[in-house]
């Protein structure tokens, strides 16, 4: 018996741990040895989401990251989310668009398997039907996710259903992405046989996080039932709101009788950079987090309410915490019970909080939820189950009806010549006119740029360039003597004049 790990650290464990702050300097120090280590796949930030923060926030160009990433890993299976949207808070780009990003991002080497979440069914079958055999023709293996969540209708059928529905687009493996952490060692026991039973011989994985502090145990059930591969991320990168550490996992693993066949000491390797990048940076350091009830209630994930919290502590209303998550439980209910992932879990939160500190229950109403009751965000968003006042209320409102206009205006399919002209042109290579369409313009791009080289992160196998580095920033210190047994070198800081 064998226990295959998938890893998340560049992807999933930044995005839930460091807010998107994983840096390419920090993915190159350390990308060769993740390729030595044996994952069955390595997730890499490559999709739209990380082009906006690499560019954004992080100033760096997202391109040559993506082939940093295809040079430094060449034997394990590279894959990341994809699908038709760059990012969920905005329209789908023109499936022109789509098209020629993902045949860019493919032509670096960055991209081997595509991951497609599955809570938007719907539109793979309506407004999307392109979305797979586009990828397929591109030479991508595709794995599709099952979105699991807890709720009157999100029951094992309703999962061997989706089982059903999933596996007749042909994917290479589908995986349950528990991205609650809200899997339970008796739901588990139920729901993944199911899936297995449904799946025709499809590979099932298993994704979820620590947010309950019950992933790790959920895993090792996973295993004993038939799970193919298990989603891991390597500290300081796993626990928190990330997946379990691969350590523990496959430390257990072992002990109850399965080959892990993944290398720990490479893996201690990793593990120690990136820690010392943590501290050096001051970023967090995941560890485990205590049982937590109330999520399995309000079903809010952790980023979702730390970005509550600022933005409560901004209005002065920090004192209204717990009454927001309260109206986010009734919220979610009279919306059909939508899974609390990206963009849901937004909107409910947004709404309950107006809801809240307005005084008047649906008041004011953010434009996305009047688009979620017009049905654009799919059947397995909950909106055939809404509450149909709520609905009526919805659309009834003066804005909806220009909204289904824009929405409609925005699926129209854009020739691609149309958009070049806008953004610079024939004479604009595709890499960057795509920056531009993602980045809705030039001038964070040309931010991005000015701000000069990316970071490096020097590491215990590059003492002498470490130094070298750290003695540019103190013009102070003329010179460092060391000395190592009868050896002695002295470095002279040109810096120091």
């Amino acid at each position: 018996m064998e226990a295959r790990f998938s890893d998340t650290t560049y992807r999933d464990g930044s995005q839930s741990l460091w807010a998107l702050g994983m840096r390419g300097g920090m993915i190159e120090a350390t990308a060769e040895l993740m390729d030595q280590v044996g994952f069955d796949a390595i997730e890499v930030p490559v999709t739209g989401i990380f082009v906006k923060k690499f560019v954004r926030d992080l100033k760096e160009d997202s391109w040559e990251i993506a082939r940093m990433m295809a040079r430094k890993i060449t034997r394990t299976t590279k894959q990341n989310m994809g699908g038709a949207f760059f990012h969920p808070f905005e329209a789908p780009p023109p499936r022109a668009i789509i098209e020629l990003f993902f045949a860019r991002v493919v032509e670096t080497g960055a991209l081997d398997r595509i991951q497609v979440t599955t809570n938007t069914l719907g539109q793979l079958k309506g407004p999307f039907p392109w979305l797979i055999p586009m990828f397929r023709n591109l030479g991508l293996q595709v794995s599709l996710a099952i979105s699991f969540s807890v709720s009157p209708r999100h029951t094992d059928e309703y999962y061997a259903q989706k089982t059903r529905e999933v596996v007749a687009f042909k994917p290479d493996m589908i995986y349950l992405k528990d991205q609650g952490g809200l899997l339970t060692l008796d739901r588990i026991r139920t729901l993944f046989p199911v899936m297995m039973e449904n799946a025709n011989g499809v590979p099932v994985e298993l994704h979820s996080h620590c947010t309950t502090g019950l992933a790790p145990l959920v895993y090792l059930e996973a295993l004993k039932l038939g799970a193919s591969v298990l989603h891991t991320a390597v500290p300081p990168l796993a626990n928190g709101a990330s997946q379990p550490s691969i350590f523990n996992v496959a430390s257990n693993a072992r002990l109850m009788g399965y080959k892990t066949g993944v290398d720990e000491n490479i893996l201690r390797q990793v593990s120690e950079r990136l820690t010392a990048i943590a501290r050096q940076e001051k970023m967090p350091i995941g560890a485990p987090l205590e049982y937590d009830y109330a999520q399995y209630i309000h079903q809010v994930p952790g980023g979702v309410i730390s970005n509550l919290k600022f933005q409560l502590s901004e209005m002065g209303c920090l004192h209204l915490l717990d009454k927001v998550l309260e109206e986010a439980v009734q919220v979610r209910k009279e919306l059909g019970y939508p899974i609390m992932i990206t963009p849901h879990s937004q909107f409910v939160v947004s709404q309950s909080t107006l809801n809240v500190t307005m005084g008047e229950r649906y008041k004011h109403v953010i434009d996305e939820l009047i688009l979620f009751a017009l049905g654009v965000f799919g059947e397995d968003s909950g909106q055939p189950w809404m509450d149909q006042n709520l609905k009526d209320k919805l659309l009834a409102n003066p804005r909806a009806k220009e909204l289904k206009e824009m929405a409609a205006k925005r699926m129209r399919d854009v020739p691609l010549k149309e958009l070049r002209d806008q953004l610079g042109g024939p004479g604009v290579s595709d890499e960057e006119f795509l920056l531009r369409y993602i980045m809705k313009g030039e001038d964070e791009i040309r931010a991005m740029r000015a701000a000069g080289p990316p970071r490096q992160y020097f590491n215990a196998s590059m003492p002498l360039l470490t130094l070298i580095q750290e003695l540019g920033k103190h013009k102070q210190v003329r010179y460092v003597q060391v000395e190592r047994g009868g050896d002695s070198l002295v470095v002279q800081n040109q810096a120091s004049g």
